[in-house]
């Protein structure tokens, strides 16, 4: 069950159906979610509610892919009332204008199509920043329980984890992509003595160098062009908390060295200032890369290795707790099921066999994603084989003894319906009974 959170957020953009998919999401969550399609109320909006969290459009009607439009309503947002947490979103961004949104004074920057889970922790973590200014509770982001397995393999991840949660032990959490290791982070952090506090999540493969010390240690007003205000960093953030280092793996060696002061002296010190200030928080860091081996290459500092894996967590890939794969997708059934109002309510037999037979390269990930779009698109009470693996041609027939292509099968599926609809992407959406923004992101995924 969703804890709805405190927290009043605004969503301006021109596309209805973006509107509907971001409101439908976060309304789960927080308290208030207002939309507005027409970026000329916002001088009105922002003066008489009090919002705390704005996410806004950079590109309207008459401003297709510049973002100009953005910039501008970001600039009468601030003007009108300086401490609101704006995120900017768009479907055309690129690095240089992630660093200009947040230069401008923007909190963060959200690429259209976005995925739930990082649209959440971005709404909980701007709006974390906005009361730490004025001294309101901060949210805490709860994104249920989808640590599931009875194999040896995780109970021997749940033993050690046991045993380290109510510890302040730094740990690094090890696996292959889609493994669940943002999941497993959040667990130990719900099972601390500092689960009153937030978890703030950091994707250090997603931060370009040139934000990278202003998002992590924050900065001063006036340390570059456009620092209107002091902001705190994401360490600052997870005060009394977590802070959980996502893809540490990514990070280069200058970096990596500026990490290690700060791990060793507890105090960050902003952009543009000399005062250090002092840290309380958890660490938690995870890669799906080799660390070991890269530090043995002498790509990562052994110091800072020894630093961050104080406990080493190994989260095992699904081929490896075959016998968790039923009951994952089985939370997963129910889920999509009470999300999406759908009739199917069981696994058939021979969906079961296949589940436990097929490799699931892309772990949990892959296993949630076929089951969403299975139970989207299945017709009867039970799910078959059939709505989960769709054979689409002879050389998918002969992967019948080694498992399913399900990435390429769904984007098959999808061009099949694109050329169908001439491209109309609103229609395509109504034949594959996704939702525009879910076909959107799919589009982006597969580069259709």
């Amino acid at each position: 069950m969703t804890t709805m959170q405190p927290g009043k957020i605004l969503i301006v953009d021109d596309d209805v159906d973006v509107l509907r998919a971001a409101r439908l999401l976060l309304k789960r969550h927080f308290e208030q979610v207002d939309f507005e399609k027409n970026p000329q109320k916002i001088p009105y909006l922002v003066t008489n509610f009090d919002y705390d969290v704005i996410l806004l459009d950079m590109n309207f009607t008459r401003d297709l892919s510049s973002g100009k439009e953005g910039f501008e309503w970001l600039d009468r947002i601030l003007d009108i009332k300086p401490d609101t947490a704006v995120v900017l979103f768009t479907a055309y961004g690129d690095v240089e204008m992630a660093v200009r949104a947040i230069k401008s004074g923007a909190v963060d920057f959200v690429l259209k199509p976005w995925e739930n889970e990082k649209l959440l922790a971005t709404i909980q973590s701007a709006y974390n920043k906005r009361a730490a200014k004025l001294d309101k509770p901060p949210v805490v982001h709860n994104t249920g329980n989808l640590i599931v397995g009875n194999s040896p393999a995780m109970q021997a991840v749940f033993d050690t984890v046991s045993r380290v949660a109510a510890t302040d032990a730094n740990v690094l959490i090890l696996g292959e992509n889609g493994t669940g290791k943002d999941m497993l982070a959040r667990h130990i952090h719900q099972q601390s003595h500092r689960s009153g506090k937030p978890i703030v999540s950091v994707d250090l493969g997603a931060i370009s160098e040139t934000l990278f010390e202003s998002e992590l240690f924050g900065h001063v007003k006036g340390a570059f062009t456009d620092a209107r205000e002091d902001r705190a960093g994401r360490f600052e953030e997870a005060a009394g908390g977590t802070i959980f280092l996502d893809e540490i793996g990514n990070i280069s060696i200058p970096f990596q060295a500026k990490l290690l002061t700060v791990l060793q002296n507890r105090s960050v010190t902003k952009v543009g200032s000399n005062k250090s200030i002092p840290i309380d928080v958890r660490l938690i860091c995870a890669t799906n890369r080799n660390i070991q081996q890269q530090a043995a290459q002498h790509l990562f500092r052994q110091d800072l290795l020894y630093r961050i894996n104080t406990i080493e967590i190994h989260l095992p890939p699904l081929r490896e707790r075959r016998e968790d794969i039923v009951p994952l997708a089985e939370h997963f059934l129910q889920l999509y099921r009470e999300k999406y109002k759908r009739p199917v309510n069981s696994l058939h037999e021979s969906l079961i066999q296949q589940l436990e037979k097929y490799e699931w390269p892309g772990n949990i990930r892959e296993l949630q994603h076929a089951m969403e779009r299975a139970v989207i698109l299945s017709q009867g009470k039970s799910l078959q084989a059939k709505d989960v693996f769709v054979k689409n041609n002879a050389a998918q027939d002969q992967q019948m003894d080694t498992g399913y292509n399900l990435e390429e099968m769904e984007r098959n599926i999808i061009t099949q319906a694109m050329k169908k609809c001439n491209g109309n992407i609103t229609e395509a959406a109504k034949e594959l009974g996704l939702s525009r923004a879910a076909l959107y992101r799919r589009l982006e995924k597969y580069n259709i």
